[in-house]
Parts: C-alpha cells; structure tokens; sequence
C-alpha cells in the first residue's frame, strides 16, 4: 500500500534537501518521480526546488485550483511513476491534501511532502493541519535554535530584526525575514516586541 508522508521542521531544518535526495535516490534507480512545489513561492527561479546549499530540481508549481489528482493520474498515463514529492506543502489546501491522500490510494503511488508545520505565529497552516490530520506517516526533521535546542517555531522578523505579531499568514522570505527557534526564546523575542 502506498504512503502519504509529511515531513514537518522549522526554516532551515534541510526540508528541501531532504526531498531532492529522496528524488535522487529514486532516479537513480532509474525510476520516475514527480515534483511540486508552490507557486506562490517567489524566492528563487519559479517551477524550481532550490536548497540553501545549492542542490535544484525542476518541478512543477501548484497554485490552490491545482487538481492534483487529475495530474498525477495523467502523468502516469505517460508511463510509470515511483513517487510524488512535494515541497512547500505548508500551502497546499485541504482538498488538495485529500488528492494525494487519493494518488496513494487509488492509484497506488506514495507521496513525500515536506513543509512548515505552523506559521510565524505557531498557527497551523491550512495544508500541515491537513496533513496531519491525514498522513500515515509524520516525520519532524530538526533544526536547532541559537541556543542549541531543537527550533520548532519561525520568528518572522522586520529590517531590524525585531519579531513581527501581525500582519499576513503568508510572507515568501528567507533568513532574512524568518529564524528558526526553540518555543522558548520564540515567546521571549514576542514579548520584547510587545514591550
């Protein structure tokens, strides 16, 4: 039976990383995968999983009308496939978690997603909350805080590096727009902010 995996972290926890070496490994062996990512996602070249030491993938993009049922099931029309990764699942929707919790059930294909587990203000995303709601297996992947704990939280932060409370779930930025934290100095450096 196939799998729907998710594979959770705070910013810079190797999530992307993680997924090109899961579809290396794939490839290697000489079987297909398929590759998404958000579209909404700006940072770096669109339609393209990028880790921050230097591995890329050409993938395809979702946006939140994306069936991806409907394209998975035509992608295999075209031949075999092995495995379906996502990243940035943090911004797939809740329908759109029920197609791949489908592609692994009726068309027998597991699917790896990777992406933030809550937003810069420990709220769950709409995709992770589906997620974990639904995956047969949740992995966390650690990343670790200035402290040396294990960051669970991702502050967002303005220029001058001061917390940010408010203001949209989604906010595309890297390390300079987000640190990843332990829950501690999270709630610390939310309560400077506030004082």
């Amino acid at each position: 039976m196939a799998k729907l995996y998710f594979y959770y972290a705070s910013m810079n926890a190797g999530k992307s990383t993680n997924l090109l070496q899961a579809d290396f490994n794939y490839r290697e062996r000489g079987m297909a995968t398929m590759l998404w990512t958000a579209g909404v996602d700006d940072r770096g070249r669109p339609g393209w999983i990028s880790s921050r030491i230097g591995l890329a993938e050409r993938a395809r993009s979702f946006e939140e009308d994306t069936a991806l049922f409907t394209a998975v099931a035509a992608r295999m029309d075209e031949g075999p496939l092995a495995c379906v990764l996502i990243d940035e699942a943090q911004f797939l929707t809740r329908a759109q978690v029920l197609d791949l919790a489908r592609v692994c059930d009726e068309l027998r294909v597991p699917v790896l997603c990777y992406g933030l587990r809550t937003d810069f203000q420990g709220e769950l995303f709409e995709g992770s909350a589906a997620l974990l709601g639904l995956a047969d297996h949740l992995i966390e992947l650690k990343a670790v805080c200035e402290c040396g704990a294990k960051a669970t939280m991702n502050l967002r932060v303005d220029e001058a590096g001061k917390a940010v409370n408010e203001g949209a779930q989604t906010a595309i930025g890297g390390n300079e727009r987000y640190v990843a934290l332990c829950r501690k100095h999270f709630m610390a450096r939310l309560r400077e902010r506030a004082s």
